[in-house]
C-alpha cells in the first residue's frame, strides 16, 4: 500500500486504534502518543497517519500506523503478527513457524508457505518419523503421534501448500495467498499443539487434584 504525501495536513487526533501488537501480540485498543496526526487528502477517502502505543503497561510497544475515516487500521510498522503459544515446543520447530508468521506478517504468502512445510519438517525430526520424502515422513509421524483424522489430513494439505510455494510445476492450490498461509498457520498451530501442548495441561489439571488420603 503506496501513500501519496503531495497534499495533506496535520490534524489533532486521539482516536484510539484496534490492533493486535506485534511485541506482546495482544489484542487492543492502542491509545495515541500525541494527538497530532498527518491527514492524507489525495486519496477517495481520508487516512490517518500517527502513532499509537499498546495499552498493555508492561510493554507499551510504539506502532505507526495509518488508518481510515472508521478508525479501522489500514497499515501499520511494525506489522501485526498472529499469536503463538510457544510453550513446550522444541526450538527448531519454534524458528520455523517464528520465521513463518514474520513472513505472514510482512505479505511474504509464497515465503510463509515454504516455513510452514518446513515447520512440519522440523516436527518430523523431532518425533523421529523417517521416510525418503515429507509426504513419508508424514505417514509415519502418524503412527508416533496421536492426532484426530482432521489433522493428520490436514498435515498433507500443508505439505501440498508448501510443494506449490516452493515448485512452479506443483498445482494443487489455485494460489498461494493470505487467505491460504493463514488457514495454513492456524492448522499448524493445532497440529502443535496436539503433539507439545496437550500433555502438558492435562497433566497440570491432574496435579490439581486432592492428595489421596
Amino acid at each position: 500500500m503506496i501513500f501519496k504525501l503531495n497534499q495533506f495536513d496535520i490534524q489533532n487526533n486521539k482516536n484510539g486504534i484496534t490492533l493486535r501488537c506485534p511485541e506482546c501480540r495482544q489484542l487492543g485498543t492502542f491509545d495515541a502518543i500525541n494527538d497530532q496526526v498527518i491527514r492524507i487528502t489525495t486519496t477517495p477517502d481520508l487516512i490517518y497517519l500517527g502513532h499509537r502505543r499498546c495499552p498493555n503497561h508492561t510493554c507499551h510497544a510504539h506502532v505507526f500506523v495509518a488508518w481510515g475515516k472508521d478508525n479501522k487500521a489500514l497499515l501499520s510498522y511494525p506489522p501485526e503478527r498472529i499469536d503463538f503459544d510457544s510453550s513446550s515446543i522444541p526450538t527448531a520447530v519454534v524458528r520455523s513457524f517464528e520465521e513463518a508468521i514474520t513472513c505472514h506478517s510482512n505479505n511474504a504468502f509464497t515465503a510463509a508457505a515454504i516455513m510452514v512445510r518446513r515447520t512440519l519438517e522440523d516436527l518430523c525430526a523431532d518425533q523421529k518419523a523417517e521416510g525418503k520424502d515429507l509426504k513419508k515422513r508424514i505417514a509415519a509421524l502418524a503412527t508416533k503421534v496421536i492426532l484426530p483424522p482432521g489433522l493428520l489430513a490436514g498435515l498433507d494439505n500443508l505439505r501440498l501448500l508448501g510443494n506449490d510455494a516452493a515448485h512452479i510445476e506443483a498445482k494443487e492450490y489455485a494460489q498461494v495467498g493470505k487467505e491460504e498461509v493463514e488457514l495454513a498457520v492456524d492448522v499448524t498451530k493445532e497440529v502443535l499443539k496436539s503433539v507439545y501442548q496437550l500433555g502438558d495441561l492435562v497433566a497440570r489439571l491432574e496435579n490439581l487434584k486432592k492428595p489421596k488420603t
